[in-house]
């Protein structure tokens, strides 16, 4: 079984059966459900994720985008800041960056404030951080490859031209 031609379909579609991957593969439904199995023990597959246009959901969210100053450890790097950072609830995704800060954070939170309280009182004090800087998301465009609400998709906008 070709592996990474399932990962391309789960990624295109991670509610696909087994049956449909089995169609697809040109293989058996137990050795694409025994496949999964592996990839995701083998930490290849990490989870399943649903896109959600809050904006449409009738409920308070508010995402942020941290970057985060940060001093690497002898002998680990920047992985004991990343560890600690990790842990809490709020981070959604945490990155290791190129470029002015070590680390791109994201959280979700129900309102500004607790961002705030989250960058004041848990993320700044952290041992090795000396920095932050807080990006509030206004809109979301496009989220994982699937685009919001975009009405420029309804038709083309561009000026007839005449000779």
């Amino acid at each position: 079984m070709d592996a990474n031609k399932l990962i391309e379909l789960l990624v295109d579609d991670p509610r696909a059966t087994v049956t449909d991957l089995a169609d697809i593969l040109n293989d058996t439904e137990e050795n694409v459900d025994q496949e999964i199995k592996r990839l995701e023990n083998e930490k290849v597959i990490c989870g399943y994720h649903t896109v959600i246009n809050w904006d449409k959901a009738n409920k308070d969210h508010v995402d942020a985008i941290i970057g985060v100053k940060a001093c690497s450890q002898r002998g680990f790097g920047y992985d004991k800041v990343a560890e600690k950072i990790a842990r809490f609830p709020e981070v959604s995704s945490l990155y290791l960056m190129s470029g002015g800060y070590e680390f791109f954070v994201n959280v979700n939170a129900k309102t500004m404030r607790e961002v705030a309280d989250f960058v004041g009182e848990k993320l700044a004090p952290i041992e090795g951080v000396s920095g932050t800087m807080t990006m509030f998301v206004l809109k979301k465009y496009k989220v994982n490859g699937v685009t919001m609400d975009l009405h420029s998709e309804a038709g083309d906008e561009r000026m007839p031209v005449s000779a």
